[in-house]
């Protein structure tokens, strides 16, 4: 093994100077970890969970005709300052990161810009964190997982992942790791469907308002950092506005696209329900029209007025309490006791879904 340069006078790496591929290792089958170094031996200084730009030569055949412009946020620490790492995931539309798989070698350079990004717990200190993620989303908790854990102080961290199967789960082995030497780290890992003949010792389901109180039941208590594709953070920011979370302590990082700067930050339009809102409801079967707020469920307002909906759970698990919407509009977060086919036809659950002005219940 050739001995890395540890020239600690040198100045921190900049954009002037190009990276060296010097490590490729494959995390699942579409997603690979890519680890450059400076050629003059440059440390980096960055905040963990920030990303950079790299300036690839995809082949014109591709799609894309000279250098393209890609940011990867980075999966590697601070705390390690010789060298940098992207883990990147390759979707059927790639072109970028399948460049990198089919042709990035070690010993290749690149140009790269940056660091930059505001999505870092250096930004918003805290004495609890609770990151959420979902598949290549756990990068930058990957990143700032891996501060934590070299800070030398015992982190209280409870982190939360999400993937299809525990095969996609990236990052899985060296977490456990940590995990184990370290009783502040808190995994809680969830997968749709397990892997067919292997069992799966952690939560099993889409994440739920549910799963998340028993994953963290302190919730209200930690600064939430959240990656992943839009759905699945608007999902977890629904979970938490209805759960009473103060979501001052709330912080995403777009999937698509880093953030640059505090400017960059979309406006989040999320629904909040007003406490003041007057809404109606009318039971078009029963022929009964009832006045009330917005944050009010359709079950309640039900039983108020003497209806009978079947229910069960109260909490949009079981799916008992599913009527159909006539028109109006409600807003629902529930924890998987109905389907996307349902809602697309007009089905809600009556235990939590909230009515927004004029609704019209076929009850």
């Amino acid at each position: 093994m050739k001995k890395p340069r540890r020239n600690w006078a040198a100045e921190p790496w900049d954009d002037s100077e190009m990276l060296e591929c010097t490590q490729i290792v494959p995390e699942t089958p579409d997603t690979w970890t890519f680890t450059f170094r400076s050629p003059s031996g440059a440390w980096f200084d960055y905040e963990p969970g920030q990303f950079i730009t790299l300036d690839l030569p995809v082949d014109p055949s591709r799609g894309e005709a000279g250098n393209v412009q890609r940011t990867y946020t980075m999966s590697s620490s601070p705390s390690r300052p010789l060298s940098i790492s992207v883990t990147a995931k390759a979707h059927a539309t790639s072109v970028a990161t399948r460049w990198m798989m089919d042709h990035m070698k070690p010993g290749m350079r690149i140009r790269a810009y940056g660091p930059s990004g505001i999505f870092s717990f250096h930004r918003h200190p805290a004495k609890k964190y609770l990151l959420i993620s979902a598949g290549s989303g756990i990068t930058p908790m990957m990143s700032m997982t891996t501060w934590a854990w070299d800070s030398g102080e015992m982190p209280d961290i409870v982190f939360v992942h999400a993937a299809r199967r525990p095969s996609d789960m990236i990052f899985r082995d060296r977490l456990q790791q940590l995990a184990n030497r370290v009783p502040g780290l808190q995994l809680r890992l969830t997968v749709e469907e397990p892997e067919p003949f292997k069992a799966w010792p952690g939560f099993h389901g889409r994440l739920s308002q549910i799963m998340l109180g028993l994953m963290a039941p302190d919730y209200l208590e930690r600064e939430v950092f959240c990656c992943g594709p839009e759905p699945f953070m608007q999902a977890v920011r629904e979970m938490l506005i209805s759960l009473g979370y103060d979501m001052e302590h709330y912080h995403q990082e777009s999937f698509g696209a880093p953030i640059a700067t505090e400017a960059e930050a979309p406006v989040i339009d999320d629904v909040i329900l007003d406490d003041d809102a007057k809404a109606q409801i009318r039971f078009a079967a029963s022929e009964v029209v009832a006045t009330c707020h917005e944050t009010d469920t359709v079950l309640s307002v039900a039983k108020r007025s003497g209806l009978n909906i079947p229910s069960g759970c109260t909490f949009g698990l079981c799916g008992t309490c599913k009527v159909r919407k006539l028109s109006g509009d409600v807003h629902m977060v529930h924890n998987g006791g109905i389907s996307d086919e349902d809602i697309e036809e007009g089905w809600i659950l009556a235990c939590c879904s909230n009515p927004m002005g004029k609704v019209e219940i076929d009850a």
